[in-house]
């Protein structure tokens, strides 16, 4: 199977569009999304086209093909419009002989790590950076931002196939190296 994993959309639109494309053009099976999907927060600007609304639909559109955790920009109200859970702080996935810990980054991360089993890779968004990084036990990987992407990143997200991850700008479709 093929994943593709997301974070920090903030309602925009246009990006939500694009990360339904790359998961047409990848031939995705599941899309995994690590919060932050509707409201674009209080520090940050608005996103180009942001439209709440919009996005859930298109969100709905897929549904049966979501997996989702709570972003800290998520919330209860949220919950009213989609059509899939995501009110879950984490998720623990097993995915081809990979175990993920896929939660935002704001209660777990890489400074504040959960009890994950040694080999294992940590799944988080929030920083709107894409990072690989080795930490003692685990890996950390994080999708970067589809919409507000920070430090001149392309607006990405991952791709998890045969147990190997590869960063993707959503716009082009290009492969790139995170930051590590």
């Amino acid at each position: 199977m093929k994943y593709l994993i997301a974070s920090d959309l903030h309602g925009s639109a246009r990006y939500c569009r694009a990360l339904l494309e790359m998961l047409r053009r990848e031939q995705a099976d599941r899309l995994v999304l690590l919060g932050d999907l509707l409201y674009h927060g209080p520090r940050n600007p608005l996103p180009e086209e942001y439209d709440t609304q919009s996005v859930a639909a298109m969100l709905g559109g897929v549904a049966e093909r979501v997996l989702c955790v709570r972003g800290n920009c998520d919330s209860e109200v949220d919950q009213m419009i989609l059509p899939f859970p995501m009110l879950a702080d984490y998720a623990l996935l097993s995915l081809e002989g990979v175990e993920l810990f896929a939660t935002h980054g704001h209660l777990y991360g890489p400074d504040a790590p959960p009890p994950i089993r040694s080999g294992s890779f940590l799944l988080c968004g929030h920083t709107h950076l894409p990072v690989r990084r080795a930490i003692e036990g685990f890996t950390y990987l994080n999708p970067g931002s589809l919409a507000l992407p920070k430090e001149g990143t392309p607006h990405s997200c991952l791709v998890l196939e045969n147990g190997i991850f590869t960063w993707r700008d959503v716009v082009s479709g290009a492969a790139f190296e995170p930051l590590s």
